[in-house]
């Protein structure tokens, strides 16, 4: 009888240290930007020595992100798709959305730059450009922050470059390096956010083209996944990691991240 007893007993420890456990980490659906780009390699071991909480990053495109934290997958949004983003908090999904860091996007091409780009800071007339060339243009074409964007411009630019899918408009439907690499396989203008770019091993004879210009600004924003919606979430620890991120601590540690010597995000939470 007194084994059985400590046996229950040994028993009731590791079912309350796997609770514990479990209420110290968090999932993150993020874009994968963040995660091919190195910086959640940088902040996490931080943060985690801080607060004793796991964060367990799951990297897809935003559109994808933002449909797995609404069918309650994850505890925060970390995302780069502000109207989804708040369409997403104003829908219940989530509790608040706060701006986190940017930085921006770049068209790269071929260093023989067949559609004439080469230079220009107006990204809706360089597409118009590359249009009216045909010259390869590779598209993630995932609903990804990227490819929400970059269809915007050339909405603004007066192109439907669906159009042409499968002739000088190529959609991959993957990820951000996937699609990199594909593009540059095949000799065609591929637009990405800077801090993939940067830290992009396979650029060969590549090089930004189109840069610059307001119509680039790419915004990051975090939010909390809402346990009205979601009562699984792990509210507490998620509320936590999202204050950490805009703290002043946060904040310097994200604009102290460095790829080639070059700054790849840029901190800007509203401050308290």
């Amino acid at each position: 009888m007194k084994t059985k007893t400590l046996g229950a007993a040994a028993i009731a420890t590791l079912i309350a240290g796997a609770a514990w456990a479990q209420d110290q980490s968090i999932i993150v659906q993020s874009t994968t930007s963040t995660a091919n780009s190195g910086l959640y390699d940088y902040l996490l071991p931080m943060f985690e020595d801080e607060t004793g909480i796991q964060v367990n990053v799951v990297a897809v495109g935003t559109g994808q992100a933002i449909q797995n934290a609404e069918n309650c997958d994850g505890d925060v949004l970390l995302v780069h798709a502000k109207p989804a983003e708040e369409a997403f908090v104003e829908a219940g999904y989530g509790t608040s959305r706060t701006d986190l860091m940017y930085n921006d996007f770049v068209i790269v091409g071929p260093e023989d730059d067949p559609a004439g780009v080469g230079g220009m800071q107006d990204v809706q007339a360089a597409l118009s450009q590359i249009a009216d060339e045909g010259a390869l243009f590779a598209s993630r074409g995932d609903d990804s922050g990227t490819h929400k964007k970059e269809m915007a411009l050339w909405s603004d630019a007066g192109v439907d470059p669906t159009a042409a899918s499968g002739d000088w408009y190529r959609e991959t439907g993957s990820g951000m390096g996937a699609t990199l690499n594909a593009g540059i396989g095949m000799g065609a203008y591929v637009m990405t956010d800077r801090a993939t770019w940067i830290s992009f091993e396979n650029k060969q004879d590549y090089a930004v083209q189109v840069q610059g210009g307001e119509a680039m600004f790419n915004q990051y924003g975090v939010i909390p996944v809402s346990p009205e919606h979601c009562p699984s979430v792990n509210a507490e620890a998620a509320q936590t990691f999202a204050d950490w991120l805009v703290s002043a601590e946060g904040q310097e540690a994200i604009a102290g991240y460095m790829v080639a010597d070059q700054q790849l995000f840029f901190p800007n939470a509203p401050a308290d």
